[in-house]
């Protein structure tokens, strides 16, 4: 972790985040055209308008590993009508290992080994692997005329998980 002032290299993927001034958590958070509402429940202070920051990384969770199994069940031309992820977060205390458990469900005619092989895959989407292995987080204090840049998005996320289906 490492702590600065101001210099990034803005290359990867970049989401910007900000206070709406409605209540005492909600915020936005934008990434290209698309926005979405970040929250606390009403029970925890939040207005309750959107998912919790944790809420955010089991959807990540979910999604890329969803995405990847679909990726790859397309290049194998194999019969997935649809699948569903259930991801359940926990945490003992603030210092404790955090646990994601997925509940997969695929509907289709798979068979067994086509079923198994789906499974693997989805051990090695790219969420799943950035959470396994950690994540190294900097941060660099910039000045408000710099904060203004915008929201952008690459092709990465589709690369990775391209990679994790060969």
């Amino acid at each position: 972790m490492g702590v600065g002032i101001a210099g990034t290299d803005g290359v990867g993927e970049t989401v910007v985040i900000e206070e709406t001034g409605l209540g005492r958590f909600q915020v936005e958070a934008r990434v290209g055209s698309a926005a979405i509402l970040v929250d606390e429940p009403v029970s925890a202070g939040g207005l309750g308008t959107g998912p919790n920051p944790y809420d955010l990384l089991c959807s990540a969770l979910g999604a890329c590993t969803l995405m990847t199994m679909r990726l790859y069940a397309e290049r194998k031309a194999w019969p997935l009508a649809r699948g569903r992820v259930r991801v359940t977060h926990r945490r003992g205390a603030l210092q404790a290992r955090d646990v994601f458990h997925r509940d997969i469900t695929l509907e289709g005619a798979l068979d067994d080994a086509q079923r198994a092989r789906l499974l693997e895959i989805a051990e090695r989407c790219p969420v799943h692997l950035s959470l396994e292995r950690g994540a190294d987080v900097t941060t660099d204090l910039v000045p408000p005329a710099r904060a203004a840049d915008g929201a952008a998005t690459t092709d990465a996320h589709r690369k990775d998980m391209e990679e994790a289906c060969d």
